[in-house]
């Protein structure tokens, strides 16, 4: 059992682009703060985070991998999250419960742009972030000038981040590579050393003044939140650490900024004053409860399912953040037993008996419980409701036929369980091709489910593309003749009718309608009519369900003994049969409405893209 105590707790989501380098973010962060003796590599793949198969053997992140740390008495719970857009849903999810999120991307400026959206997410929900620029030893410098090349990625990040971006530190270059950096709040100067803390250096001459119009920038910026702050710039009077420190930790805390790091992961360039950052600057549980209504002088216990795991020797495991109270182990949390407390290590799992307010943990066994539900105490259930993410729609989709005829069975409770690890996920059975469809977010997505299902429920699965779900309908009106007459002793079929098919309004659907006098079709027979027209429908003469047709039923004969609503059925599709053909049978395709939004530099390469596919432009705006 851990039961050291921690004075403090830090939830951290480390979130960026595909191939940004998160995942080596976070080994490199436990490798600092002593988590793990050794780093594993992305390419050898034993890294803490991303250690299961479909994430090896892509070699990317397909879920929320979680690992805690500590950290000058501070527990660290930190979320690598997947950059994929595909995965985006799982990645909206855990940032709900974090109180800061890091930013990776790449120092590449035409690569920025994908960070648009998880920039709007992060305001929307006033998540506070900072920006770590990985990978800072492939920027080139031109004669030296390291600083105009890393003004240019401060500029890319400025024109998709809406909150002001704040520099942290300024590049030190040696030939055509970054070699350190100058902290801008203390103006010292570090030199980058592989596998170890960065030594302190003379600030160089040549940058001095670099640096200082760099550090006055950032003062500026802070200054547009501090009046105090700004009263001593215009007075020349130089703010003690002190003081930025603190206008730094309570602006990043409001969302009112983001700072920007830069490093290299890979080599542990920058990312322990990265983590002295997110110690001293990044807000507390307590802060970002209170933006999220949580009454903290309340002692029941609240929390939230942030990510759902279903492991093979374990069972289900619900990844929760604590808002209010303490959970322990045994607690009945919405009905269901709180089967053991978890801090995670990747897929170690260390037992905990008490969990406090404000943390990050694994709960084992709570059956009936979905990502995003708020936890309370037994009879409490309802009281309390926090927000969560909003589902993405699916937009990709996958026919699927379980490759064993005899696990047609299992689909249903398996794909259950893979819903309720990835809610981004759904399926149905489609009603006019009768195919089992498997939506996601996009190919990979959907590679990544069905790896799954083989994987953890041995339900192997072939897959095509669904079918397209065609419909007919006529052009021209028609009337038709069905006889159906059969003998074979005793009493025989007989059935007569005359039908009137007509093509209707697009959308207006099947009327089935009878104009019989005379009783020449008793009434007992008519409801057979219509069920043998129906029947006829659903596959018409181009091979697919007819819409948008009304039939009547004008005329017929039958036999006093012979007929039977049967044969009128069987007489009404000899009737459809016959007529059909004859009405100018149209093929019709799905029409759908989508809405594309893009930077306006793409526009019209998004036009082009639409057209191309017969898409009709039926007008864009600015946004």
């Amino acid at each position: 059992m851990n039961q050291k105590v921690i004075s403090a707790t830090r939830n951290v989501a480390i979130v960026g682009p595909y191939l940004s380098g998160k995942t080596t973010l976070l080994e490199s962060l436990l490798f600092v703060t002593g988590a793990i003796s050794r780093k594993g590599s992305i390419k050898d793949g034993n890294t803490v985070s991303d250690s299961v198969p479909e994430a090896r053997d892509r070699q990317m992140s397909v879920e929320v991998s979680a690992a805690s740390t500590e950290y000058q008495d501070i527990r660290f719970n930190f979320l690598d999250c997947p950059g994929s857009v595909e995965f985006a849903q799982e990645t909206y999810n855990a940032l709900i419960g974090v109180d800061a999120a890091v930013v990776v991307c790449e120092p590449q400026s035409d690569r920025v742009l994908t960070l648009a959206p998880l920039f709007k997410f992060l305001d929307d929900w006033e998540i506070p972030h900072l920006v770590f620029i990985n990978k800072i030893d492939r920027l080139t410098c031109e004669g030296n000038a390291c600083g105009n090349a890393y003004r240019d990625i401060l500029d890319a990040l400025k024109s998709v981040s809406t909150r002001p971006l704040v520099p942290h530190q300024y590049p030190i270059g040696k030939g055509e590579h970054i070699v350190g950096f100058i902290d801008l709040v203390s103006e010292q100067a570090y030199q980058y050393h592989s596998g170890a803390p960065a030594d302190p250096v003379p600030l160089p001459e040549s940058l001095k003044e670099q640096e200082h119009a760099a550090r006055n920038e950032m003062l500026e910026a802070l200054a547009d939140f501090d009046d105090h702050l700004l009263e001593e710039l215009l007075e020349e009077i130089e703010p003690p650490q002190e003081e930025i420190v603190q206008d730094l930790k309570m602006e990043l805390g409001a969302d009112l900024i983001v700072p920007v790091f830069m490093g290299v992961a890979d080599q542990d360039y920058g990312v322990r004053h990265l983590m002295d950052a997110l110690l001293r600057e990044a807000p507390a549980p307590e802060t970002t409860a209170e933006r999220r209504g949580v009454d903290l002088s309340s002692e029941t216990p609240v929390a939230q399912v942030l990510k759902t795991y279903y492991t093979p020797q374990g069972g289900k495991l619900s990844l929760v953040r604590v808002w209010q109270g303490q959970l322990t182990d045994g607690m009945i949390l919405n009905g269901v037993r709180a089967g053991g407390l978890y801090h995670l290590l990747g897929q170690q799992q260390h037992s905990m008996t008490q969990v406090s307010v404000g943390d990050i943990v694994a709960i084992g066994r709570l059956e009936g419980i979905q990502t995003g539900e708020t936890l309370t105490v037994n009879g409490n259930q309802g009281a309390v409701a926090l927000p969560k993410a909003d589902s993405l729609k699916p937009v990709y989709a996958l026919a699927i036929t379980p490759e064993n005829r005899k696990d047609e069975v299992k689909i249903s409770s398996a794909v259950a369980k893979l819903l309720e690890e990835d809610p981004s996920l759904a399926w149905e059975q489609h009603g006019d091709t009768h195919e089992i469809i498997l939506w996601g977010q996009g190919e990979i997505h959907l590679q990544v489910a069905l790896d799954r299902l083989r994987r953890k429920y041995n339900l192997p699965m072939t897959t095509h593309l669904p079918r397209v779900p065609y419909k007919e309908t006529i052009r021209k009106s028609t009337t038709s003749h069905g006889r159906y007459k059969h003998q074979s002793g005793g009493h025989g079929q007989f059935g007569d009718v005359y039908l009137d098919i007509k093509p209707v309004e697009r959308g207006e659907g099947f009327s089935f309608a009878q104009t019989i006098v005379g009783g020449v079709v008793p009434k007992q027979y008519i409801p057979g009519v219509e069920i043998g027209v129906r029947e006829y429908l659903v596959n018409g003469p181009l091979g697919f369900p007819v819409v948008d047709v009304a039939v009547t039923l004008t005329n017929g004969s039958y036999h006093s003994v012979d007929s039977s609503e049967q044969a009128f059925k069987q007489a009404a599709r000899l009737a459809m049969t016959e007529g059909m053909p004859k009405c100018e049978p149209l093929l019709l395709e799905p029409i759908m409405t989508i809405q594309v939004c893009a930077p306006k530099e793409y526009t019209s390469k998004v036009l082009q893209l639409i057209t191309g596919r017969r898409g009709q432009i039926l007008g864009y705006e600015g946004r």
